[in-house]
């Protein structure tokens, strides 16, 4: 009785080995082809882990100031000119049921000057506005240095400074004195830069009743700032414009302070799309790298392969084999690209004070080239690179590849 024969199969662990072997003999060009995944795979999470980072950046500051913020301004005319809030308008505004907080500011005709030694026409940029001493914790607003306005303080000549325009008038502490217009002003704060209003930032800012005493103020706010509850801010948004402005309405210009923050963050998305399209361009040339050094690694180990088939080794086996280095070669270009886009996330993100977020399923795709997500890619580019060399190096007949030079 005879029994036919069947050829070995080779455990996962010698596929393995075998596969390795291929590698170990030449590592430089192992080293050079593995970069070019390891560059795709790097850029992709880095790009996804610092798009995330700058998310939730933004979206911590969303949550920290709130989106109930709602601001009122007075815009111009048809014929050019400026509306004119009524003096109570603040007042009309906290009758809104919903309304929890609201405050105002107003432009002041007062040129700022470091001291009355510099001319009135250097203003370095600053501007003059009366503020509610409520302003600050209507906005969210903090103070760097100093104190904040008083119901004293209000009332005479005292400023508080937004934080550019500290810095650009050279007021390092309070305590020192400014000109406006002819009047010496003590600056008792200097602010943190103000998030929702970046405006508030390059203003000297007064009280309204020292900016009537002192400057001719006539008492119109020109920005009124309201906060509401969550669920009613569409419902208050509709309505500010002719409370603030009866029968003048259309002149008023309501907008939400917070839109710019998630407008940001918005774009952030399409900017990471056209990062994430340069990381797959970079991820298919290093594809093209893997391909090549097998094409050439079956053309240098014809020999090998021959003597591989002499002894019997089944054409599923070469397929095998080659198909395990390319995968191999993969896999170690996206493990070490994804540790280095995760250590670029992680620099950057301290560096700017952000939170580091890196996506489990990018890291995870990155370092084990599974197929979540775009990082899947490593792995099926090691298929599509190995494949053809895999089949070329099974076809080859044992004699000719022995025979081989």
């Amino acid at each position: 009785m005879t029994h036919a024969l069947k050829p070995a199969r080779l455990s996962p662990r010698d596929v393995l080995r075998v596969g390795a072997v291929g590698l170990r003999a030449r590592r430089a060009r192992v080293v050079l082809s593995a970069l070019g995944i390891a560059i795709g795979i790097a850029t992709m999470v880095a790009v996804v882990g610092l798009s995330e980072s700058s998310r939730a950046d933004l979206m911590s500051r969303l949550d920290r100031l709130g989106t109930n913020l709602l601001t009122a301004e007075a815009g111009d005319t048809p014929l050019g000119g400026t509306v004119e809030l009524p003096k109570n308008a603040v007042a009309m505004v906290e009758r809104i049921g919903p309304v929890l907080h609201a405050t105002a500011t107003a432009e002041v005709d007062a040129r700022v000057r470091r001291s009355d030694v510099v001319p009135e026409e250097r203003t370095a940029g600053v501007t003059t506005q009366a503020a509610r001493t409520d302003l600050l914790a209507t906005l969210g607003g903090e103070v760097a240095r100093g104190t904040w306005l008083t119901p004293a303080g209000e009332r005479l000549p005292t400023t508080v400074l937004g934080a550019v325009a500290a810095d650009r008038l050279g007021v390092t502490r309070p305590g020192e004195t400014i000109m406006m217009n002819d009047v010496r002003v003590a600056v008792v704060g200097i602010l943190e830069p103000v998030e929702l209003v970046p405006t508030l930032d390059r203003v000297a800012l007064v009280g309204f009743p020292a900016a009537e005493r002192y400057f001719g103020f006539d008492g119109r706010p020109t920005t009124v700032f309201e906060r509401s509850t969550d669920a009613s801010v569409e419902d208050v948004r509709e309505v500010l414009a002719r409370t603030v402005s009866p029968g003048n309405e259309a002149a008023v210009r309501v907008s939400r302070p917070s839109d710019a923050l998630a407008a940001r963050a918005a774009a952030d998305k399409g900017l990471t799309a056209l990062m994430l399209g340069l990381g797959a361009v970079a991820l298919l040339v290093g594809g093209v790298g893997v391909a090549n050094t097998m094409v050439i690694s079956v053309l240098e180990r014809r020999q090998e392969i021959g003597l591989r088939r002499s002894l019997g080794a089944t054409r599923t086996a070469i397929r095998l084999q080659f198909l395990t280095e390319s995968l191999l070669l993969s896999a170690l270009g996206g493990a070490t690209g994804a540790l280095l886009g995760a250590a670029a996330t992680y620099g950057f993100a301290r560096a700017q004070g952000w939170t580091a977020v890196v996506p489990p399923w990018s890291l995870a795709g990155g370092l084990a080239g599974g197929l979540a997500g775009g990082l899947a890619a490593t792995l099926l580019i090691g298929v599509v690179a190995g494949l053809y060399p895999a089949i070329r190096a099974a076809r080859l007949h044992p004699t000719v590849a022995l025979n081989a030079t």
